[in-house]
């Protein structure tokens, strides 16, 4: 556990993984203390709730406003959770620390405007307050890095991140595109800083959250940012993904949690036997696409000499769904292997490329 965790842990008096709820959006005085109740009752100790809602389009339902903080503040004197809400600007930061939240998010929108997040960092550098910080809407992962970064700079100390999926466009089966690579690289680049996911942005509907939010456990997150309701079907905003507070105490009794260390020491010796195969075979492929491209750059020659476009389109097509087709039946799945085929072919195009353009 990252030393941000610990402290965390130890506020809260609980354990790993970290969980935090509420309704998407702060309604009604009623709302929130009705919510925060039963939230208390299955054990949740941190209440997150969006008093100013950043819409893609107008005449959408905003937020309440500033008047939503003293709600919240309401919900804290009654129940004694910690309570946090959004920042987008510096104006609501103002809002918040007059009124003493306990914690804050930054939202995707605003973390892919670098200039929105700077703006919020340095208003507040010397304030001692946990800033969760959401990936942005697209697939950058520099730009979560750099929003990190910045908070970082501004001697933040209590700093966390908070997977919540990528936009995607059309139909999908998820709201969000989970592209797990993604926030896994960011735990290796920055391993101290916490990783939580927020599976029902991610979902886009409840009946979806559960299968989410463990396969973030299972890949070692930190903890759960997970929206719930009293009355979904009442709710203002985002009513399909929030789940009503007794699902969500079904929700996290099944989930698995799993142990992060091997213990046994049969397993343990296991484990080093295949993952010496995997280190053998991935030196193995190395070399065949070390052969492959070695191959491609003959073929760039003889394209060269003969003026031959790089790109020949019914050849790569046909390369698409032959290997397509024989990988899944060896079992891999069609997104894995277009993925990697779409690599291999580009590497062979920036291969054929500079040869095309040399001594130009």
């Amino acid at each position: 556990m990252s030393i941000i965790l610990d402290k965390l842990s130890s506020d809260l008096n609980t354990n790993s993984p970290l969980i935090i709820a509420g309704p998407c959006s702060a309604e009604s005085q009623q709302q929130l203390l009705s919510t925060a109740y039963s939230l208390k009752e299955i054990g949740i100790k941190i209440f997150r709730a969006g008093i100013w809602k950043p819409r893609t389009r107008p005449n959408s339902f905003e937020g309440v406003g500033e008047i939503g903080l003293e709600w919240l503040k309401n919900v804290r004197l009654e129940t004694n959770m910690k309570i946090m809400t959004e920042v987008a600007n510096p104006n609501h930061l103002d809002d918040i620390l007059k009124n003493d939240i306990d914690m804050i998010w930054i939202g995707a929108r605003t973390t892919g405007n670098p200039f929105a997040v700077q703006e919020i960092a340095n208003a507040l550098k010397g304030v001692d307050i946990p800033v969760f910080v959401k990936n942005p809407l697209n697939e950058d992962l520099n730009l979560w890095i750099g929003a990190i970064e910045r908070f970082h700079n501004s001697d933040i100390k209590q700093i966390l991140a908070i997977h919540r999926g990528f936009f995607a466009y059309g139909s999908q089966k998820y709201r969000n595109i989970p592209q797990w690579q993604i926030p896994v690289e960011l735990k290796r680049i920055m391993p101290s800083i916490p990783l939580l996911c927020d599976p029902s942005h991610i979902a886009g509907h409840r009946s979806l959250v559960k299968e989410v939010s463990q396969t973030a456990l299972d890949l070692n997150f930190d903890g759960l940012m997970i929206e719930s309701h009293i009355n979904p079907s009442e709710a203002l905003s985002d009513k399909e993904q929030q789940l009503p507070t007794n699902e969500l105490k079904k929700l996290l009794s099944n989930l698995i949690l799993r142990e992060n260390n091997i213990s046994d020491d049969d397993v343990a010796v296991s484990l080093k036997g295949l993952r010496s195969q995997i280190d053998s075979l991935d030196l193995d492929l190395i070399e065949i696409l070390i052969k492959r491209m070695t191959i491609a750059q003959k073929i760039g020659l003889k394209k060269k000499d003969n003026g031959i476009t790089i790109l020949q389109p019914e050849r790569w097509e046909y390369i698409l769904k032959d290997r397509v087709l024989n990988g899944k039946k060896g079992g891999l799945s069609n997104e894995f292997l277009i993925l990697l085929l779409r690599a291999i072919h580009q590497e062979s195009i920036n291969i054929q490329t500079n040869i095309m353009n040399r001594n130009l």
